[in-house]
Parts: C-alpha cells; structure tokens; sequence
C-alpha cells in the first residue's frame, strides 16, 4: 500500500458559517451548516442564552451536525443587538422580544418546509424555546433544554449581583463602557484580558466572539436589560401544564453545580412532568459549556443521542 494511503487524514469536520440575515428588519447574525441531503427531513435551531452570541456555539454546532451524520441542518440564531455591529443605533431588547424574534425567523426561514424542528436552547435560551415550543407546536417536534434558566435561584449571589447592576442604568452603562474601553484595546492585550478573567479554559472560537462581540459597548448593554428582564420574567412559576401536556417531547440537562439550573429546578420538573427526559451532566463541564471544546463535544453527543432515539433521524 502507498506511503500516502497510509498516512491519509480522516476528513476535516464540516465547518459552520456565519451569515447576517433579515428578520422582521432586524440585522440577525446565523452560525450554520446546511445538511447534505437534497431533502433534509430535520433542522436544529440552537438558541443562546446570555450574551446571545453565535459564535461561542461554533464548536458545538459543527459537532452537533458530525454527529448527526450531515442529515440535518444545524443553526444558531444571535440574539438582535447582541452581534459585532450596532446595527439597531444603540436600541434595547427585552427577553419577550427576543422571544418573538426566534419565532418569526422560523416563520420566515423554516415553517414554508416539509422539515421538522428540534429546538435546541441553552440557559435562557431554554426558556425562549419552550415559549416557541408553546407558539409552533404542531411544527415542533421535540426540545431539549441545555442547563436551564426557567426561574429564579434566591441563594445564588452571583444572580442576585447581576440582578443588581442589570437594574441600575448609571451601573449597566458603566459596566457597558468598561467592556468597551477593554475591547478597543490591542487585541493582543484585549485576549490576554479575557483568557485571564473569563475564560481561561476557553475555546479559540470562544475567546474571538469574547473579543469581537461581548467587548462592545451596544452587547453589553443589550446583554444586561436582556437580564433585568429575565429577572422580572422568571419570578413567574413555569407552565407546568404545558410541559407536562408536551411532557413526551422534551428533555433537560442539568450540570452539577450550577445556580442557574440548580438540581431542585430539576426535581421540580421530575415532580409535575415525570415523563420529561432529565440528565445530570456528571464531566465535570460548567454552564458555558459551549466555550470549551469538551464541553461541546460531550453535549453535541448528548443531543444528537436524544434526537436519534426520537428515531427522527436514522442512527449513522
């Protein structure tokens, strides 16, 4: 056998692309790969949490789509106002905007198509697929929420700090300016600051979304009135009726510890919907999963698991 046969490389993982698209005359950034099949039978739409930021799932979704064998399509839709551009001139957006947001780019990129859905939404980003779930339903088939955010955790002082400056205008803009001033930095110093202080163990896919989106002033800003009004959502109890009504089509992951989704949410869920498929992630991976490789490719091989055994798309 050749020397070069020999030594030939498996083939290089599909790589997602970003493109800005228009929804409802918003500038939305997408994080994609589009499946190899003429006619794909499925399309996973990935949804952040806070910051919205796509390319902090770059390595997720081009795992998530390897595993699924190329049969579906896989996105991942940024919040508005949370990409590289201040495209909306300095406008904030509350988290049922957001909300609605998702809802009309599937109805202008997905809904007119023979493909199901699967949502797939990580922290708060659960929460607004569920909101989906409860709008779409007869073209949803199935969700998964990735270390939930679906109420609020009164123990967890990081929260309650968050909640604090997310209130405060004179504090979100100071904390806005900061991020910005950091992000106008050498982008040598600029990544130095954020492997230090945010993501030492951080994917390079990671640590150029912290640096190109997140250290902007306009994020920033939408990243806090987005939380502040979290907050005030999700003093609210869950709808316990529709996930149970839906109980069959949804499924949780927990991590360990982790006070945006501490284990009590999930044996909440386990109490009113027990026919809810729940996990507790056990690898030692944190919230921000979708920041570090390992991380990625443990919860991209969890999801494409759950859809397979949905039998919603043939087992490659």
């Amino acid at each position: 056998m050749e020397r070069g046969r020999l030594l030939a490389p498996f083939p290089p993982r599909e790589k997602a692309t970003t493109r800005v698209c228009m929804v409802s005359s918003f500038a939305t950034e997408l994080l994609e790969i589009r499946s190899r099949e003429p006619s794909p039978p499925l399309h996973v739409l990935v949804i952040p949490g806070n910051p919205g930021i796509v390319g902090f799932y770059k390595d997720f979704v081009e795992a998530l789509y390897e595993n699924l064998g190329g049969q579906a399509s896989v996105t991942a839709i940024g919040h508005i106002s949370h990409g590289q551009k201040d495209c909306e001139h300095g406008r904030l957006f509350s988290l049922q905007e957001q909300i609605d947001h998702k809802v009309d780019f599937l109805e202008q990129e997905v809904l007119h198509t023979e493909q199901s859905i699967i949502l797939v939404g990580h922290s708060i980003g659960a929460y607004i697929g569920l909101e989906i779930f409860k709008r779409l339903q007869k073209k949803v088939n199935f969700f998964v929420g990735l270390y939930p955010f679906l109420s609020l955790n009164k123990s967890s002082m990081k929260q309650s700090t968050i909640g604090y400056i997310a209130r405060s205008s004179l504090l979100s803009k100071g904390v806005s300016l900061l991020a910005s001033f950091i992000g106008s930095l050498q982008p040598s110093v600029t990544r130095s600051i954020v492997r230090r202080f945010l993501g030492s163990s951080w994917s390079a896919a990671a640590v150029d979304a912290g640096c190109s989106h997140l250290l902007q002033y306009h994020t920033m800003h939408n990243v806090l009135f987005m939380a502040k009004t979290e907050f005030l959502k999700l003093h609210e109890i869950p709808d316990w009726n529709f996930i149970r009504a839906k109980q069959d089509q949804i499924a949780f992951l927990f991590g360990v510890d982790d006070h945006w989704g501490p284990l009590a949410h999930m044996e909440e869920i386990s109490k009113h919907a027990p026919g809810v498929a729940l996990l507790v992630e056990k690898e030692g991976h944190t919230h921000g999963y979708c920041c570090t490789e390992a991380g990625s490719f443990w919860v991209a091989d969890y999801v494409a698991n759950l859809i397979k055994n949905q039998m919603i798309i043939r087992d490659t």
